[in-house]
C-alpha cells in the first residue's frame, strides 16, 4: 500500500512541475507583464506599437486605447504584422485571457520583434479598472 501511495504522490507532483514548467516558461524575446506594469510600459512609449490579436468583432465590442487590431487567428497575421510594425520597438500584445497573445508572441519573436505580452489578457486589464475605447475613431484594424 505504501508503494502505490509512493507512486501516486511522484506522478502528482511530477505533474504539478511540468505545469508549472509550461505556466511560467519564458522565450527569449518575449516578457509577459501584468496590466499595471504593461500600462506603465505603453504609456513611456512615445508611439506605442500596441496590438490587439483578437477578432474583429472582439476587437469592436472594446480595445485598449491606441491598439490596432491584427488578429492571430487570420491566414496573413504574419504578413500584416511585418507589413505594419517596427523591429526597432517592442511590441505590446494582448488578447481576451492571454493564450492568443502568447502564439502571436511566438509568431513575432520568430519574426525578428521583441514583444511584451499582457499577463491575463484584456479580461484582467478590465479587473484592474483600466480604460478601453469603443468608438472607431479610437481604433484601426489592420486585416486584409
Amino acid at each position: 500500500m505504501n508503494i502505490i501511495k509512493n507512486i501516486i504522490a511522484f506522478a502528482a507532483s511530477t505533474f504539478v512541475s511540468v505545469g508549472a514548467i509550461g505556466c511560467n516558461s519564458h522565450r527569449e524575446g518575449i516578457s509577459t507583464v501584468d496590466a499595471t506594469e504593461f500600462a506603465k510600459e505603453v504609456a513611456s512609449e512615445d508611439t506605442p506599437q500596441l496590438v490587439d490579436v483578437r477578432t474583429p468583432a472582439e476587437f469592436a465590442d472594446g480595445h485598449l486605447p491606441g491598439a490596432i487590431n491584427i488578429d492571430i487567428q487570420s491566414d496573413s497575421f504574419d504578413k500584416v504584422s511585418t507589413s505594419t510594425l517596427s523591429k526597432d520597438k517592442p511590441v505590446y500584445v494582448y488578447c481576451r485571457s492571454g493564450k492568443r497573445s502568447l502564439t502571436a508572441a511566438d509568431h513575432l519573436v520568430d519574426n525578428g520583434y521583441k514583444v511584451v505580452n499582457l499577463k491575463g489578457g484584456i479580461l484582467e486589464w478590465n479587473a484592474q479598472g483600466m480604460p478601453l475605447a469603443t468608438s472607431a475613431t479610437d481604433n484601426d484594424s489592420q486585416q486584409d
